[in-house]
């Protein structure tokens, strides 16, 4: 770009950043020096790089949504958090939000991310484990006790019978007397990540769809400020994969999702704005940097230019980011601080919307609350003592940071390419038929295919088990690296000598269990049987037919449906998904 387009940027930023709040803060560094709020190529200095990277809160986006940067507002701080039954977990909220969380995020326990009820015979061992029991709307009544649903913002990690669950929340949200328009939130609902990498699905994928359609269509009308998709790379990285793997495959998942709206006649510029999405942010500082830049110039560009976007809105991609499950360690547990520090720092360089950080000791268990407390102040160090949220991009223009941010963006490319090929049996270039099926001046005469190119080939990837396949050699290739000394992990494969104490760690006891299913069953027996009996008529009714499900799954948890009870009703009309596997 030559210096003129380059000063008429500035310009142009400039006068966006004199327009927008700022928060009453010093954004000076710790020795009082006064720093500008972005950083470029100095004045009539040439830089063709600056086409691809821009300025803060201009298109591609590369160097942040906004032209303020966290001068603007700090990324939210929202801790992961569910254990046990929905009064522990509540405590464990109300402790979260007075140390300066600034939104709940609930981790439910493997029976519910199952859909199945607390006292089925499958869910034996695992109540409150993994997180907190949610059999039914008293669990919700319960879990947000005293927390005003309208005064906080709520994320929910949860994907197979995440639309029973959101209602239970809608309908608890009622119980206190809240209009649902006003909550603000995520809901995870990302079905295609479960097939690819985390494997906590109900049915077959087209059900699946149907009901995030349904959904999205639902809040849109509704509940327009909650986001009902959270598009998660985060288990796609966990499960081994490269961090352009986790890019390509997390964003391809949100075309497809983009597809789907398009299918149901919503208005991207109107809908876009509701998907989010959920990064991993592993041990390699630079690589996760470039990641997420490349991935709101990749997000920005296809929104435009395939999907036919008008508006800055729907070409932002907003992330939330939790530090690297997979990156902690059971030896040396105290090392993992150390980890999620600079997990965290790259999340926040790389400019991350919202941030979770991992306990030191999740490797083991749940955090306890001193952990939880260790993790949640290390976001504040962070924000209050590291200069890091003076500047906008602070590491734009990096020569080393600009080229990884290319080359992971051009690896993701690559593989779009490749799921565009794996549903295209015409033998056409897959980009060519990408861009003509969805191109933003398509022909009003013919009408859009209700599966798009991209959705085609990840339920083909999905069906093949080519996603298994690619994250599987990724996994084995980093695997040999740390068994042949290539990379280390330290405190594993070397520096084993420690004299740090078994942790004291948090444990579920069975009384959790017991104590869930004896109320559950004191819950049935204290119902409308007969309302249960016909919401849950209604929902199958709705299933064969084409009307939006919400109402009716909302309607079955106002009556205290339990989860199990909704999605059994829909695992007999639609039945139960056995994926292919490959070797």
């Amino acid at each position: 770009m030559d210096a003129e387009s380059i000063a008429e940027g500035r310009e142009r930023w400039e006068k966006r950043y004199a327009a927008a709040a700022k928060r009453e803060a010093d954004f000076t560094t710790l020795s009082g020096l006064e720093t500008d709020p972005v950083y470029g190529p100095p004045e009539g200095v040439a830089d063709p790089r600056m086409e691809r990277i821009g300025w803060p809160g201009e298109y591609p986006f590369t160097r942040g949504l906004y032209p303020t940067g966290y001068r603007g507002r700090a990324w939210t701080i929202r801790q992961f958090s569910g254990f046990g039954n929905a009064e522990q977990t509540n405590a464990r909220y109300k402790m979260l939000l007075g140390a300066g969380g600034g939104g709940l995020s609930v981790a439910f326990d493997m029976p519910t991310l199952m859909g199945r009820d607390s006292d089925e015979p499958e869910s034996l061992g695992e109540v409150g484990h993994c997180g907190v029991a949610v059999d039914s709307t008293d669990d919700m009544d319960r879990l947000f006790d005293g927390i005003d649903l309208a005064a906080v913002t709520t994320s929910m990690t949860i994907s197979g019978p995440a639309i029973p669950i959101f209602c239970m929340y809608l309908a608890a949200a009622e119980r206190q007397g809240v209009d649902i328009s006003r909550l603000d939130g995520t809901l995870q609902t990302d079905i295609h990540k479960e097939y690819i990498a985390q494997k906590e699905w109900l049915f077959p994928p087209e059900p699946h769809l149907r009901l995030i359609g349904d959904l999205m269509a639902y809040c849109a009308e509704h509940i327009p400020r909650y986001k009902p998709l959270s598009v998660s790379g985060y288990h796609i990285r966990e499960a081994g994969s490269t961090a352009a793997q986790e890019l390509a495959f997390t964003l391809a998942d949100g075309f497809s999702y983009v597809e789907l709206g398009l299918s149901r006649g919503l208005d991207v510029d109107h809908f876009a704005p509701g998907l989010s999405f959920f990064f991993d942010a592993h041990i390699d500082f630079f690589e996760e940097i470039a990641k997420f830049r490349a991935a709101r110039r990749i997000w920005a560009r296809w929104l435009r230019e395939v999907y036919g976007s008008t508006t800055e809105r729907a070409q932002w991609l907003r992330f939330h980011t939790q530090t690297a499950g997979v990156s902690l360690t059971a030896q040396q547990p105290y090392n993992n601080v150390v980890r999620t520090a600079v997990e965290a720092l790259a999340a926040i360089m790389g400019g991350t919307n919202s941030l979770h950080t991992n306990a030191l000791d999740e490797t083991l268990a749940l955090p306890t609350d001193q952990s939880a407390e260790i993790a949640l102040r290390t976001q504040a160090v962070l924000r209050d003592e590291t200069g890091v949220v003076n500047v906008a991009d602070p590491l734009g223009g990096s020569w080393y940071v600009e080229a990884l941010t290319d080359k992971i963006e051009a690896e993701a490319e690559q593989l779009f390419l490749q799921i565009l090929a794996l549903g295209n049996e015409t033998g056409e270039d897959p980009a060519e038929v990408a861009r003509r099926a969805m191109r933003a001046d398509a022909d009003a005469e013919t009408p859009r295919h209700p599966i798009g190119p991209v959705t085609s080939g990840i339920l083909r990837g999905i069906e093949d088990g080519w996603f298994n396949a690619q994250i599987a050699e990724a996994a084995f290739t980093y695997q040999q690296q740390l068994e042949d000394g290539t990379k280390n992990i330290v405190g594993v494969t070397n520096l084993h000598e420690t004299v740090t104490p078994d942790l004291e760690i948090l444990r579920i006891s069975g009384e959790v269990e017991q104590g869930q299913n004896a109320a559950l069953t004191r819950r049935r027996a204290g119902r409308d049987n007969g309302a249960v009996e016909r919401a849950l008529a209604e929902i199958v009714a709705a299933a064969k037919g084409t009307a939006n499900m919400i109402e009716p799954i909302l309607a079955a948890a106002r009556a205290e449906a339990t989860l199990g009870e909704i999605c059994g009703a829909l695992r007999q009309e639609w039945g139960d998904y056995r994926e292919n596997t490959a070797f």
